[in-house]
């Protein structure tokens, strides 16, 4: 057991503890294993700059912190861990915007305030911007170079640009406090809400004689026991990463020093742990299975038509053409 005084010696405010760095390394490696191994059997491409770019951020992060629980005190490990977690989740959150796409697309695009499409086009474009806001956040908190706070604030805005929390109030300082606005999350999430609402109502955006109404927009999908599971495994997922997204906006706006950023369980139950459900869901719930697999002829697409018009999934995934 380490002393209070060793504790405060270290980065982090505590000794990371070996258990949880050898389980969290053992369960991101196996999973992004598996994910490599199933994205190169079926040629399913998008999913190594997505689901498994976030799996190795993560094992290289839990990795540090291994480290880190034999060396408490060493500087490098930290910067590394802080990095690589803050930024994994979010290549993962892109496979979710890409295959939402594709369920509108089988379900039918005429319920859908946005063509299939644009659900990679708008949040993946959202999602990079993110993406690059806390990795220069990441690099200026890690570096001498404008200190940790201007770099906790960047990194903040990016993960509050990502979340969408709506009026989140935070004490950071006494008689301060942060509001966190709507923004790619949240407004994804009503999106969704949206769609499933009016196609399950039979509520088109567009009404079918519509000038703006191509052929393709008129087919209804069927909603199969097997899109359905994949509408749920999405919904979960979606869901966990929003819960980590509001955990670390909290601990950012708390500052480095702060009670929430000092509790080692906080961390692991809040972020590493809605990570692990995040991938292995999809391990599990497999795309290919769920989505790819399913026969256009169940779905009520002719056989020559193609379930999706998105222009990144035809080129990174050409099985998805049917």
């Amino acid at each position: 057991m380490s002393s209070t005084t060793d504790e405060l010696k270290s980065p982090y405010h505590y000794i990371p503890s070996k258990w949880a760095g050898y389980l969290f390394t053992t369960l991101f490696g196996l999973s992004t294993f598996a994910h490599i191994g199933v994205a190169l059997w079926r040629r399913m491409w998008f999913i190594l700059p997505t689901v498994v770019l976030c799996g190795l951020f993560e094992v290289t992060g839990w990795a540090a912190r291994l480290w880190s629980s034999y060396k408490p005190y060493e500087q490098t490990p930290y910067t590394m861990q802080i990095s690589t977690t803050i930024l994994a989740p979010t290549p993962f959150l892109a496979v979710v915007f890409i295959l939402t796409g594709q369920v509108v697309s089988r379900l039918g695009s005429i319920y859908s305030r946005l063509s299939p499409r644009y659900y990679t086009r708008v949040f993946l474009s959202c999602d990079i911007l993110s993406l690059l806001i806390q990795g220069a956040g990441g690099a200026l908190a890690s570096s001498g170079t404008g200190g940790p706070t201007l770099g906790s604030n960047i990194m903040l805005g990016g993960i509050i640009f990502q979340t969408g929390e709506l009026s989140l109030v935070s004490r950071v300082r006494p008689r301060t406090e942060v509001r966190v606005w709507p923004a790619v999350i949240l407004v994804f999430a009503l999106f969704c809400l949206e769609y499933f609402i009016r196609y399950f109502k039979g509520r088109p955006i567009r009404s079918i004689g519509s000038s703006k109404t191509t052929a393709t927009d008129t087919n209804r999908g069927e909603f199969t026991k097997k899109l359905g599971m994949m509408v749920l495994a999405l919904a979960f997922i979606t869901q966990v990463l929003f819960i980590r997204a509001i955990y670390r906006t909290i601990e950012l706006a708390d500052g480095w020093t702060g009670r929430i950023i000092s509790t080692e369980s906080y961390f692991l139950v809040l972020d590493a742990m809605m990570i692990v459900f995040a991938m292995l869901t999809l391990n599990f719930i497999h795309p290919w299975t769920y989505v790819y697999e399913t026969p256009p002829e169940s779905i009520g697409l002719a056989s020559t038509q193609k379930p999706s018009d998105d222009v990144l999934l035809t080129h990174l995934y050409p099985e998805a053409r049917v």
